[in-house]
């Protein structure tokens, strides 16, 4: 698919009925697998970025440059449309909308811009949100950015879980009427804080993060969620399998008595081996 067919792609889940779990991918391969087994969307988070770029925690030390080139190579490599977590814009509304052209070029399908205070400022270690107007700012600058009106730019906020359900409806409220494609949210407790950000934008929602017991997918689409992220598993996954294949490996195992590898057909799929095996053949005479 080419990035506006992705993009149209994703508007599609936010249009339909049902609620999907994005795919957490890091790089070419995870994107690729996430395509072979059928996920409709895939998602970056920006804590999964740093780890994979920097191995450093989510401290917002990444740069947008680092962040762009990792993402070309996940959309690149045919990763399903792409959702990222965009953070703060990497600065204030001038530097979002840097932000949303580079991430257009990139080939995301989607980004989020939060309304979190980022980087953490001098002081008590807690989360604070901008102030609204700043916020909406930032998402007007995103929209002024976009050059592809299939682009989804999504307005994200804390506010569930730092100000209260009141404010993250004033929020919402502000940032579809400002344009927004969507709303993402943390911190849900209760199905009901869907019900009354639905009513107050008529927007799609994504959710981040929830409390545990609020129910599988298909409830929280009747509430008007259509995406619910399921953490990040898979980094840490692959981190642990580097880990205990070196261990191994370091321990005096032979490489032909490694456990949990995957077999040649699968890595000749997932590097689309045949791909370059006929274009070898058709242009090199191999």
């Amino acid at each position: 698919m080419t990035a506006t067919e992705r993009r149209q792609a994703f508007r599609a889940v936010l249009s339909g009925t049902a609620c999907l779990h994005p795919a957490s991918v890091f790089d070419a391969i995870s994107g690729r697998i996430a395509a072979d087994l059928g996920f409709e969307t895939a998602i970056l988070g920006g804590s999964v970025a740093s780890l994979a770029v920097l191995g450093a925690p989510d401290h917002i030390i990444l740069t947008l440059t680092e962040f762009a080139d990792l993402i070309r190579r996940i959309t690149r490599a045919g990763a399903p449309p792409l959702l990222v977590d965009a953070d703060h814009g990497y600065g204030n509304a001038l530097s979002v909308m840097r932000t949303v052209e580079e991430l257009e070029t990139a080939g995301v399908a989607a980004l989020t811009i939060e309304d979190t205070l980022l980087p953490r400022p001098f002081g008590p270690d807690r989360t604070e949100l901008l102030p609204l107007a700043e916020g909406l700012g930032k998402i007007r600058a995103a929209l002024a950015a976009r050059t592809d009106p299939s682009l989804v730019i999504i307005a994200r906020t804390s506010a569930l879980s730092v100000t209260g359900t009141e404010d993250a409806v004033t929020r919402a409220r502000a940032y579809a009427e400002a344009g927004a494609d969507g709303i993402f949210v943390t911190g849900l407790t209760d199905l009901a804080q869907l019900d009354a950000l639905r009513e107050a934008t008529q927007l799609p929602i994504l959710v981040g993060s929830a409390k545990p017991g609020l129910g599988g997918a298909a409830d929280l689409a009747r509430h008007g969620a259509r995406i619910a992220l399921q953490g990040h598993a898979t980094f840490p996954a692959a981190m642990q399998a580097v880990h205990d294949t070196l261990k191994a490996l370091r321990d005096g195992t032979a490489p032909k008595d490694l456990q949990g590898l995957p077999d040649s057909a699968s890595t000749r799929r997932w590097q689309r081996e045949g791909h370059y095996d006929t274009a070898i053949r058709d242009f090199l005479g191999g």
